[in-house]
């Protein structure tokens, strides 16, 4: 029997993680879980309208919380901030009990009709990083910050899915490369913006990125889409 504290998803998705290193997630896997979870199948059609794609959202979702879970069980606040973004990039892949289940959802994922699902993921596990870290940026650097974990991210684990040195070690110090390259780019653009010359020539391109605000921070301005709950 399964646990009925759990939602009807929770319980589709602990199902089917034994099936999916070998059917992948897949229809069959989705039968599978659907008969071993004693779901109703129309129920959990209704909860996973896409069957076994939406319970590898869920899984990925799933890994994003338990990375959280495991930075408050940390003591981060002696690494410098690198250090924490490796540190956490770090737990996101450590929380992985089966390295195949991922294998098969970056499968899933680098398909055509479901890489946009994919991309949104991996931004979302980046977005969890930044604000776990506390970041409070509310113009164009919301998104680059995302934007390049984002590559970093990703990166790295296509790297770990192959890599098969002790404890991961090749994969940890390819994530220190790439943090690295990144603060290249940083440090560069200080430099840019601390040129007389240089800070001139971007003040046009400056002055219009300062017009970008983070999502999530933007004021309502009744765009369609939006909606304001009415005060009482």
């Amino acid at each position: 029997m399964t646990d009925t504290a759990q939602s009807p998803k929770e319980q589709l998705l602990d199902a089917a993680l034994m099936h999916v290193p070998f059917d992948g997630w897949s229809e069959a896997t989705f039968q599978a879980a659907i008969a071993e979870a004693e779901i109703d199948p129309t129920v959990a059609r209704a909860v996973c309208p896409r069957g076994s794609v939406d319970l590898a959202v869920a899984y990925h979702k799933r890994g994003d919380g338990l990375m959280i879970a495991r930075m408050k069980s940390e003591d981060l606040s002696e690494m410098k901030f690198r250090d924490k973004i490796a540190a956490m990039v770090r737990f996101r892949l450590e929380v992985v009990t089966d390295k195949e289940v991922v294998r098969r959802g970056t499968t899933l994922f680098a398909l055509p009709q479901y890489a946009a699902d994919g991309a949104k993921l991996i931004w979302g596990s980046s977005d969890a990083i930044w604000d776990a870290l506390g970041d409070t940026s509310n113009d164009v650097n919301w998104y680059t910050k995302r934007a390049t974990l984002s590559a970093v991210y990703s990166s790295t684990v296509l790297y770990w899915l192959g890599d098969t040195s002790d404890s991961h070690a090749e994969t940890w110090s390819f994530l220190d490369r790439r943090i690295d390259n990144v603060m290249q780019i940083e440090k560069v653009k200080a430099q840019v913006n601390n040129s007389p010359t240089l800070s001139k020539l971007m003040a046009g391109p400056n002055w219009l990125l300062s017009h970008v605000k983070a999502p999530s921070r933007m004021q309502k301005r009744g765009l369609p889409g939006s909606w304001t709950s009415p005060r009482s």
